[in-house]
C-alpha cells in the first residue's frame, strides 16, 4: 500500500533513522516527504565541509549506501586515503574515494557562496532524488560532549575516541542558530498530515535539530499528529550509543525515558512490542502508544515500520 497523497515531515540523524527515512520513501510520493536532517555532526576535515548525516541519508535513499557499516558508498575504494596516509596525513576519518568526490563538490560549492539547502538540493538530485532532504540549518551547529576529559567535539568523541569518554552533559554551540527558509516551509504547510521523528539518537542526533528555537516552536504548536518511533528495545539501544549515554546521563533506558524526553513535542510514540509493560506509564503522560517490531533490517521490515507509522499518524487524527 502506498500513500501518494500523504504529506509528512521527518526528523532524522544517520543510520538508525535513515532506515525508517527509506521506508517512508518507498511509500510516499517523494515530493510529499521532507526530511529534516541534522547537521550538529558536520565538520571540516582536511580541508573539505563533511556532512555524515545528510549523506547517509542521500546514500541511503538513492540505494548507494555501504549495507554493511550504514555509512559510506557500497563498492567503495580507498586509494585517496592510502596516498594521505603515505604522505603523513591524519586520517581517522574513513574517506573513500566516491565519498571524498561528494565532499569536494559540496566544499566547492560552499566556497562559491552556496548554501546548504541549495547545494543539498542539488546532490539529492544528481542521484535522482524527488525527496526534500533538508538540512536543519544552513549555518553551522556544533555538538559538544562534556566528558570525564573534557569538552569533545562529535566526530572526535564518535569517531576518533570511538564513544569510550563518559559522558556527563551535551551542548550546541551555534553564532547563528537559525531555521532555514525551507525548513520553515515544510513545518509550517497547511497540507502537511503529520510529523514523525525517526528513531535516531533523541541526544545527539535530534536535540540538535530541536536546538533551534524556531524549529522547536512550529513543532510545539504544530496541530497535525506527531510520533516517535522509540530507538531503545527492552533496555538497550537498537543502533549506536543511545544507552550509554543515557546510563552516564542518570536517565533510565526505556522508551518511557524516550517519550518523557519528547513530552510536548509528540502525540503518539511507536514502541516494540516486548515492551508493552510500559504502554500504561507513557500513556498516563497522554501520549498514545502503538506496539511494533521496531527492530528493522530488510526493505520489507523498513517499508512495513514505515507504513504503521502513517498508520499511526491517520488512527491519532482521527
Amino acid at each position: 500500500m502506498k500513500y501518494p497523497d500523504t504529506k509528512i515531515v521527518a526528523f532524522c540523524g544517520g543510520i538508525g533513522g535513515a532506515k525508517l527515512a527509506l521506508g517512508l520513501n518507498n511509500i510516499l510520493d517523494q515530493k510529499n516527504l521532507s526530511i529534516i536532517t541534522n547537521t550538529g555532526d558536520d565538520f571540516l576535515y582536511l580541508g573539505f565541509y563533511i556532512c555524515p548525516d545528510i549523506d547517509t541519508v542521500i546514500y541511503t535513499l538513492a540505494g548507494v549506501n555501504n549495507p554493511d557499516t550504514g555509512w559510506g558508498r557500497e563498492d567503495e575504494t580507498w586509494k585517496t586515503l592510502d596516498v594521505l596516509k603515505e604522505l603523513g596525513a591524519d586520517t581517522w576519518f574513513q574517506l573513500g574515494d566516491k565519498d571524498l568526490a561528494l565532499h569536494l563538490f559540496r566544499s566547492k560549492e560552499k566556497r562559491k557562496g552556496e548554501l546548504l539547502t541549495t547545494i543539498t538540493r542539488k546532490i539529492t538530485n544528481k542521484f535522482g532524488l524527488k525527496t526534500n532532504v533538508l538540512p536543519m540549518s544552513n549555518h553551522a551547529v556544533q555538538t559538544i560532549l562534556e566528558t570525564e576529559n573534557g569538552e569533545i567535539s562529535f566526530q572526535d568523541y564518535f569517531v576518533r575516541q570511538k564513544c569510550r569518554p563518559k559522558v556527563s552533559n551535551i551542548l550546541f554551540k551555534s553564532k547563528k542558530p537559525v531555521a532555514t527558509d525551507a525548513v520553515k516551509k515544510a513545518l509550517s504547510d497547511k497540507n502537511l498530515d503529520g510529523i514523525i521523528f525517526c528513531p535516531s539518537n533523541p541526544y545527539l542526533s535530534i536535540d540538535p535539530i530541536l536546538s533551534i528555537n524556531k524549529i522547536k516552536k512550529l513543532i510545539e504548536n504544530q496541530k497535525k499528529p506527531r510520533v516517535v518511533v522509540s530507538p531503545i528495545v527492552g533496555n538497550d539501544s537498537v543502533k549506536g550509543p543511545t544507552s550509554k549515554i543515557m546510563n552516564e546521563m542518570g536517565i533510565e533506558v526505556s522508551s518511557v525515558s524516550i517519550a518523557e524526553h519528547y513530552k510536548g513535542l509528540i502525540d503518539g510514540i511507536i514502541i516494540d512490542e516486548s515492551d508493552g509493560e510500559q504502554a500504561d506509564k507513557i500513556k498516563e503522560m497522554g501520549i498514545e502508544v502503538k506496539l511494533s517490531k521496531i527492530i528493522v533490517k530488510t526493505k520489507e521490515e523498513k517499508t512495513r515500520l514505515a507504513k504503521e507509522s502513517i498508520e499511526f499518524i491517520q488512527e491519532i487524527a482521527s
